[in-house]
């Protein structure tokens, strides 16, 4: 199995900026030596490692942990898209064995609309030259924008992050299912299942989670969904915030067909569109 979406940070390093003091569940360091008892436990045999950080620092700093991980298998950086090194450096990191993405942190930046500047064109076309992919971290209000974008962008392949994080504790599965479906149509558009339950609330569970999980599936089918533990942020989940706990509940809730639709969704999906 693998788990398509964790995060390593050191706190006060590499750039390192959040998570801030208040989020006291994740506020100190996560390295490999944190996360390989959980996977080993879970018979996770593989993971793709995530960035956290808008710095070229933090994406250096993943890929010497990879380097040092049988874990890890695959890293989604991170480049300032806009900038006029993009292209170089994008080069320059596609050359790493583990390099597969990178990831604009959409979801905090001013402009909804950003992803469809003209200004980072040329960034993204140097991506698909490089066969790197995209990570989208998005909110609900940003999917409009982005299935603009990868209609622009048919052979980018583009995965959206944690379901663009349906607003499950405001009851808003209505907006977030209509606009995510819109962006399933479009066969280079994958989908993560992550980051559901940091969006719960304390009262919510597994009949609140239910409906998101089980719309995921009819619209990606295994062949597009993968799993992932969004670890450590997981430990901010008000409910089910451990590791092996979230896996055991995925796989519970999916109204999957058969064992090998299990086995897509929860690995090879994820080696397929990243490569490994």
């Amino acid at each position: 199995m693998i788990d398509a979406h964790q995060h390593f940070w050191r706190i006060g390093e590499n750039d390192c900026r959040w998570p801030t003091a208040d989020l006291t569940a994740i506020y100190r360091d996560f390295n490999p030596v944190d996360l390989e008892p959980l996977t080993k436990a879970a018979g996770i045999t593989g993971s793709v490692l995530v960035q956290s950080q808008e710095s070229d620092a933090d994406t250096d700093f993943l890929l010497r942990l990879a380097n040092e991980s049988d874990l890890v298998k695959a890293v989604v950086g991170w480049v300032d898209l806009k900038s006029i090194t993009a292209v170089p450096r994008i080069r320059n990191l596609a050359q790493h064995p583990k390099m597969r993405g990178l990831r604009p942190m959409l979801q905090s930046l001013p402009e909804d609309s950003w992803i469809l500047s003209p200004d980072i064109e040329i960034a993204i076309a140097e991506m698909q030259q490089c066969n790197l992919s995209l990570d989208a971290l998005v909110h609900v209000r940003h999917l409009q924008y982005l299935r603009i974008f990868a209609r622009r962008h048919p052979k980018l392949a583009i995965v959206i992050d944690h379901a663009a994080k349906p607003a499950i504790a405001a009851k808003g599965f209505e907006s977030w299912a209509k606009a995510i479906a819109a962006l399933a149509e479009l066969p280079q558009v994958y989908c993560k299942l992550s980051g559901l339950l940091t969006e719960a609330s304390m009262e919510q569970g597994v009949d609140h989670l239910r409906p998101y999980i089980v719309h995921l599936y009819h619209l990606f089918g295994a062949e597009r969904l993968m799993w992932g533990s969004d670890w450590p942020v997981l430990n901010l989940a008000p409910n089910h915030g451990n590791y092996d706990e979230w896996l055991t509940l995925a796989k519970q809730i999916l109204p999957v067909a058969s064992a090998t639709e299990l086995d897509e969704i929860f690995g090879t999906t994820a080696k397929n569109f990243y490569r490994f």
